[in-house]
């Protein structure tokens, strides 16, 4: 397969696909070298980054997405009209100690907290964007929590490591971060 077919087909898949595709799964897709694959990737990538598209290619949350460049959200959320749904100061908070301390129990979470989290714990799972990893190996084996692949998806991170240094700021709102998020119900 030449490379050029390759590209336009990558580009086909990542558009019908609604979540990042893994490397892996593009190579059985495609039935190409990982060499070849790769080189479609990146010079896909590069692609979207130099002309004045609408779209970019991402590496998100352990695969690749077609996604919105961010100067144009603001259509695609007019057209979506979804609801815009804000998570509260709690939620900010716990969101924060799970996606930086995990895997964490719901006791550590409470601890560092000061208050009962159980409520927002779950509400944090229903949107997705956390889940349980395991259970702690002491008595009583309470459940870990971790962020998901969600998560990562939906703030536009690749791994981890892509989260903020705690150091760099002292409050959301020092630097920019929208606590608005967009569910669909």
């Amino acid at each position: 397969m030449e490379l050029v077919q390759l590209k336009s087909r990558l580009e086909a898949v990542f558009f019908a696909s609604d979540e990042p595709l893994k490397l892996e799964r593009l190579q059985a897709i495609f039935e190409v070298e990982q060499e070849l694959l790769r080189q479609a990737l990146q010079e896909l990538t590069v692609d979207y980054a130099q002309k004045e598209r609408g779209v970019t290619l991402q590496e998100i949350a352990g695969g690749f997405q077609l996604r919105t460049r961010a100067e144009y959200s603001e259509w695609v959320v007019k057209l979506k009209r979804s609801r815009r749904t804000s998570l509260s100061k709690a939620a900010t908070e716990t969101l924060a100690i799970i996606a930086y301390r995990q895997p964490v129990t719901r006791a550590e979470i409470e601890y560092l907290r000061g208050v009962e989290s159980g409520g927002i714990v779950r509400m944090l799972m229903e949107k997705h964007l956390v889940k349980i990893l395991g259970k702690k190996d002491v008595p009583g084996r309470p459940s870990l929590y971790g962020t998901s692949g969600y998560f990562l998806e939906f703030f536009g991170l690749k791994d981890l490591s892509g989260l903020p240094n705690l150091r760099e700021f002292s409050a959301p709102d020092e630097v920019g971060i929208s606590l608005e998020m967009d569910f669909d119900s």
